[in-house]
């Protein structure tokens, strides 16, 4: 049976919100495992995570220490009483996870992007009442993040949570991977009654960055976080620049603010609202605007029809980008935003430019 809201999974899986989940990137060796469980703070944290096997963009990488980590967690759930998770990527993995009573399992981003993987993953668990997570896809594509859910509820799996590590860009910028914050809220929109957690040590790449990301997913309602957290971070394995210490999982957590979804205050309800009006004013001058500009973007491409011009101009839009780049980020605007409002903008300028070239060539053809 499908869950009517989010908490209700956290609820029926014991776990409260926010739910923490903590752990290295990747097992190691029993005693690591158990030096980090030991210093976790379980006052906060509901879940151990450990990668077993890990998939590695490169050969010859350390890809995990295999089935012999999955004893190790064992030993965590049975000395510390929680609950504990890893990552699993085929069929295999699946079984030798639940043969060991793992609690909690998560299909990767590397893994979401391939329905045959996610459709033999949902078969071998098939009817489990066991907590699954899905990381979104590697790439930004909403549907295919809300198919992988769609496979395993097919197979009547329906504790089901998702988890947002962001997307991978071919230049890197501030952080390792994009955030892209509207893609998860809109899968939240399509998905609500699924909980929806971050993972802001795979967005961040670096441990500075970490409370900075945890704390947006709170400012945008996210059920909680899971943040890799290693005993020794500096040499871990895997993905050492990342994770955090046990000790500093602990200050991030008190510093962590926790917004309520909704306030029924009359002051607040008032300011919100004359404020709400303002911004539906701008929205529309903005929209307006943009529909005259592309009415000026209609009339270039007549003139370059009439003169035989190329609709694509790579010096103008070098121009345009460095021009107004400039410009927003002297006024607080992010470049993610601003290259990503511009690209929007030049494209459909480059279209409507198109349908006008091809309108008069049709006309001409016809005349």
């Amino acid at each position: 049976m499908i869950a009517e809201k989010s908490d209700d999974i956290l609820a029926q899986k014991g776990l409260k919100k926010p739910l923490i989940i903590a752990g290295p990137c990747s097992a190691e060796s029993e005693q690591q495992i158990m030096a980090t469980a030991a210093e976790i703070p379980w006052d906060e944290v509901s879940i151990f995570r450990a990668g077993i096997w890990k998939p590695r963009t490169k050969p010859n990488s350390f890809e995990g220490v295999g089935v012999i980590g999955l004893k190790w967690l064992q030993k965590v759930q049975q000395e510390f009483g929680v609950q504990v998770a890893t990552e699993v990527a085929t069929a295999e993995h699946v079984k030798q996870a639940l043969a060991h009573g793992i609690d909690v399992l998560w299909i990767g981003a590397r893994t979401t992007v391939n329905p045959f993987q996610v459709q033999e993953i949902a078969e071998v668990l098939q009817g489990t009442d066991k907590l699954i997570m899905v990381k979104n896809p590697v790439n930004p594509d909403l549907n295919l993040w809300i198919g992988a859910f769609e496979r395993l509820q097919q197979q009547g799996i329906n504790n089901l949570m998702a988890i947002h590590r962001g997307f991978s860009t071919y230049k890197k910028e501030k952080y390792r991977n994009i955030p892209q914050w509207q893609i998860p809220l809109d899968f939240r929109n399509s998905m609500p009654y699924i909980p929806l957690i971050c993972d802001p040590s795979h967005i961040a790449g670096r441990r500075d960055l970490v409370f900075e990301i945890s704390q947006k997913a709170m400012n945008f309602g996210y059920d909680g976080l899971m943040i890799e957290t290693h005993c020794q971070p500096d040499v871990a394995w895997s993905d050492a620049a990342q994770q955090v210490t046990p000790n500093s999982l602990k200050q991030l957590l008190h510093r962590l603010r926790h917004p309520h979804q909704n306030d029924d205050a009359p002051d607040y309800l008032r300011d919100i609202e004359n404020l709400r009006r303002q911004i539906d004013a701008k929205d529309r001058e903005i929209l307006q605007m943009i529909v005259e500009r592309m009415k000026i973007a209609s009339e270039i491409g007549q003139v370059k029809n009439n003169h035989n011009i190329t609709i694509y101009q790579p010096k103008r839009w070098k121009f345009i980008q460095e021009h107004l780049r400039e410009i927003g980020e002297s006024q607080g605007l992010s470049a993610e935003f601003i290259h990503r409002f511009l690209s929007a903008l030049h494209q459909e300028s480059i279209q409507v430019q198109n349908r006008e070239m091809t309108q008069q060539s049709d006309d001409a053809d016809q005349a």
